[in-house]
């Protein structure tokens, strides 16, 4: 009985070395597995020999009982499972989203659908209106919107990765020589743009992000009863309340800061914007809806005063009706159709084609009369930078076929919403801070940058003073002084209209 227990003995502590070595070997996180096997295996062989006639029984890990896991791997565990669930979810999103930009929103499968440049752009547009939707108040972001909106904004401008056009490249080859071929590489334009549009995106939620641990202002729900009641347009904006004493100054300062930070970003979606909206062709079915010619477009009244021998654009919009945006949108629409149509007939005249454009007004007097008219658009795109979109504007996107530039414009634009309306709101506690110290400080001593206070210089970059200096020398000279006015005012000068001309010729007119 002695030799048959000890032969057990050794037996069980060979399987006992190679149980402990397999479980070394497979991972550290089984450490404590076997140490505990070991230990527990270790007492019963001190018992061993008392209890010579119970033999021992060995557990094999894949056959028993699996043995408890520890805290840290079940949480292991489950993170690992709930990002394998979040991955599965994402990648039915995005089957989902790239299926109807394939269909053209057309879920029939009948071919009806819009063209792969409009789809695009219409779900960029509807994922920032459902992502940010009415910004109403100086706040963070959402941490799940915000990662929402990085991860399906990324899946919708990967598409721009495959947009790429062919270059010049050097290739070495194994004899030493260097051979010329050409290569793939992602459009310029886009190159150029779209990383541009990806940091203006972020220094936007950066700057909302920096109001997460403001405390001077709040803001009341419209329905409080110590709401004020709004008499504006902005009546569904929460009312701000500020200390009865108004802001400190260094929050003065930072809401000022975050004010010119944020206005940089929206000159610059604005720019971009505007240089691919100028890019695109204007379709047929838009020259169609012309016109005969610019009177018609303008109307008597508004093409007497824009054909004056000396013309004022202050004075000109200030005969105007801009009592509300549909008559601002309305008259943005006409001077747009009637530069379109001037430069036509400038294009046509210097082609020598015929005549269902031709009329008895001088291409001297037109090219001016166009610059007059491009010189009361950017006054009314600087005065109004949140002004909705004209008919010009949407006909492009809608009939556009540029990928690429259906990317840029949607979002552009939409970056320029949301920083429009970031300054709107940076405004309000502004104006309410003003209201509660009854200040009435003049607009030049508050150093103002939003778009709406610049002047006309300011924004199309001309350098007034050197020509204020000009003009007091000729003072004594009074018609003089008015052409030379004349002049700077209606200087030519580029802009995203300059090449309306360049579009195929109008159906003839009976």
């Amino acid at each position: 009985m002695v030799r048959a227990s000890e032969q057990e003995q050794e037996s069980y502590r060979s399987r006992l070395f190679n149980f402990k070595w397999r479980n070394n070997d497979n991972n550290t996180g089984k450490h404590a597995k076997s140490l505990s096997v070991e230990t527990g295996l270790d007492e019963a062989s001190t018992t061993a020999s008392q209890e010579v006639d119970q033999p021992l029984t060995i557990i094999h890990p894949n056959k028993g009982p699996s043995l408890s896991r520890s805290a840290a791997n079940e949480a292991a565990l489950a993170a690992a499972q709930a990002r394998e669930k979040q991955l599965l979810a994402d990648i039915e999103n995005m089957k989902e989203r790239f299926s109807k930009l394939l269909l053209g929103e057309d879920n029939s499968g009948g071919g009806k659908g819009v063209s792969s440049a409009l789809a695009l752009s219409n779900a960029i547009t509807n994922l920032a209106a459902s992502v940010f939707g009415e910004q109403r108040r100086l706040e963070p972001m959402p941490a799940e919107r915000r990662a929402r909106w990085r991860k399906e904004i990324d899946w919708l401008l990967s598409v721009t990765d495959y947009v790429v056009e062919f270059a010049p490249s050097q290739q070495k080859n194994k004899d030493g020589t260097n051979m010329e071929i050409m290569t793939t590489r992602q459009r310029t334009d886009l190159h150029m743009n779209i990383p541009a549009l990806r940091k203006l995106d972020a220094m936007l939620i950066d700057c909302l992000e920096n109001f997460k641990d403001q405390s001077e202002f709040s803001y009341v729900s419209k329905d409080s009863p110590d709401s004020d009641k709004r008499n504006d347009d902005k009546w569904w904006i929460p009312t701000v309340k500020v200390p009865p004493d108004g802001l400190s100054d260094t929050s003065r300062r930072f809401l000022q800061y975050q004010k010119d930070c944020v206005n940089q970003v929206l000159k610059a979606a604005m720019a971009i914007n505007a240089q691919v909206l100028f890019e695109m062709e204007i379709p047929e079915s838009y020259i169609d809806s012309l016109p005969k010619n610019g009177r018609a477009s303008l109307g008597d009244q508004m093409y007497k005063n824009i054909t004056v021998d000396f013309f004022e654009p202050d004075q000109f919009l200030s005969t105007m009706d801009m009592s509300s945006e549909h008559k601002i949108v309305d008259l943005k629409n006409r001077i747009e159709a009637s530069i379109v149509i001037w430069k036509r007939k400038m294009v046509q005249k210097d082609n020598k084609s015929a005549a269902p454009w031709g009329s008895g007004v001088s291409l001297e007097k037109r090219e001016v009369f166009e610059e007059r008219a491009e010189t009361i658009l950017l006054i009314l795109k600087q005065r109004y930078p949140g002004l909705s979109q004209s008919s010009l504007d949407i006909s492009k996107i809608q009939f556009n076929k540029d990928v690429g530039q259906a990317v840029l414009e949607s979002y552009s634009r939409i970056l320029e919403s949301l920083a429009y309306t970031v300054l709107s709101r940076i405004d309000d506690v502004l104006q309410a801070d003003r209201a509660v110290n009854k200040r009435s400080i003049p607009l030049e001593s508050e150093e103002e940058s939003f778009v709406g206070s610049m002047t006309l210089s300011d924004f199309m970059g001309w350098d007034f003073d050197q020509a204020e200096l000009e003009l007091k020398k000729d003072a004594s000279d009074d018609h003089q002084l008015l052409k030379e006015k004349l002049s700077v005012v209606t200087t030519k000068k580029t802009s995203y209209l300059e090449t309306l001309g360049g579009v195929k010729s109008p159906t003839a007119r009976h």
